[in-house]
């Protein structure tokens, strides 16, 4: 069964290209989450997940909802394939359509690629309501959080090593505490800084169950962790 969706302008088109080449920087072989209805592109990108029934790691999700005029589906497809889907109904598209500053409102049409059908983490669904507001949190914590872990992962891990090790260093950085909010895992402050989510604005906290939301006006980052509480 083939899918397709239209964004009603190319700002948005042009917004999903962006976040799915940030996305090819965290994992060049990764996949992306899909799911569409009533008006909504719902973009889910997997940051970090465990890794088998042992390990304890958080699962931590990116997301960016787009408007659409049409299609409803929930597909997982390669990101490096619907990138190359979406710069090519750019490349055909008007030359102010395929400006990222146009205000053209030319409607872009992508075609879904094909499904990927083997990825655990997109089995993990976040609820839809039920979340609990929290207070904000500075963006500039995770900012800094962010910058020392990438910058302590990439000392702490030798050119030519295994995956496996390489996942343990990761696992061990991001797994930590945030220094601002013992409650997140620092994971969350990569998240948000890898995906390009941060900026000056606090960052918006809620809660739901073993849940996790982290709001800004680009973008949400999800987390789920194996055991917490919210005793801060």
């Amino acid at each position: 069964m083939s899918f397709s969706f239209t964004f009603a302008a190319p700002p948005a088109a042009h917004d999903l290209s962006v976040l799915l080449g940030r996305a090819l920087r965290l994992d060049d072989a990764g996949a992306v989450r899909l799911t569409a209805g009533d008006g909504v592109l719902a973009v889910y990108v997997a940051v970090l997940t465990p890794k088998g029934l042992l390990d304890r790691g958080a699962t931590v999700l990116g997301l960016r909802t787009l408007a659409i005029t049409d299609g409803t589906f929930d597909v997982v497809v390669s990101i490096r394939a619907l990138q190359t889907t979406v710069d090519a109904a750019l490349a055909v598209a008007s030359p102010a359509a395929a400006s990222p500053a146009t205000d053209s409102t030319e409607t872009v049409t992508i075609s879904v690629p094909s499904v990927v059908s083997t990825i655990v983490w997109a089995g993990i669904s976040p609820p839809r309501g039920g979340w609990q507001r929290m207070a904000p949190l500075a963006a500039s914590g995770f900012a800094s959080a962010a910058r020392a872990g990438i910058d302590e992962v990439a000392s702490a891990i030798p050119a030519g090593v295994g995956e496996l090790i390489v996942h343990r260093v990761r696992g061990e950085v991001w797994g930590r505490p945030l220094p601002e909010a013992a409650h997140l895992p620092t994971g969350t402050a990569f998240a948000l800084e890898s995906l390009g989510f941060l900026d000056d604005d606090p960052v918006q906290q809620f809660a739901t169950g073993p849940w996790m939301r982290l709001t800004t006006a680009r973008g949400h980052v999800l987390v789920k962790q194996s055991a917490w509480s919210l005793g801060v």
